[in-house]
């Protein structure tokens, strides 16, 4: 059995929408993901994936704007490629028929707990941007 570290609640990721944290893969990489609501009743009510679009790297979750949610997905801020909040899977845009990596957690008494064998949590947020991604611009003319 994994090691459990408690990130948040589901309170606070229902709140505010999202809540991200950062992890050491089992490559010795450091990576960011972010937990979102589920309202699958079949599911955990938050769910954990990576912090990249499947297209390309491009964050999904921003310190500025968190993650940007619509109609029950999470809307990639460069192509507008949405995946579910629940099972990651996109079905439309760049991204189509891919589906976001996710790491285990667990959800017990209201709080959620990593429980990925693969991943060693780091700390809460983002890592330092490292000009891997394209920051803020995007080709597409999305508006929320």
């Amino acid at each position: 059995m994994a090691d459990r570290y408690r990130l948040t609640s589901v309170d606070t990721v229902t709140e505010e929408g999202a809540w991200a944290f950062t992890v050491r893969d089992e490559h010795d990489d450091t990576a960011s993901y972010f937990l979102v609501p589920c309202e699958d009743d079949d599911r955990p009510p938050v769910q954990a994936w990576v912090n990249r679009c499947t297209h390309e790297a491009q964050r999904l979750y921003r310190e500025d704007v968190g993650a940007v949610t619509r109609e029950g997905g999470v809307v990639c801020p460069k192509h507008g490629s949405m995946f579910d909040t629940c099972s990651g899977h996109c079905d439309n845009g760049d991204a189509a028929d891919t589906t976001l990596p996710s790491v285990d957690v667990d959800v017990e008494d209201g709080q959620v707990y990593l429980v990925d064998d693969d991943v060693r949590y780091l700390y809460d947020g983002l890592p330092n941007d490292d000009g891997d991604d394209d920051g803020s611009s995007s080709t597409s003319h999305l508006q929320f």
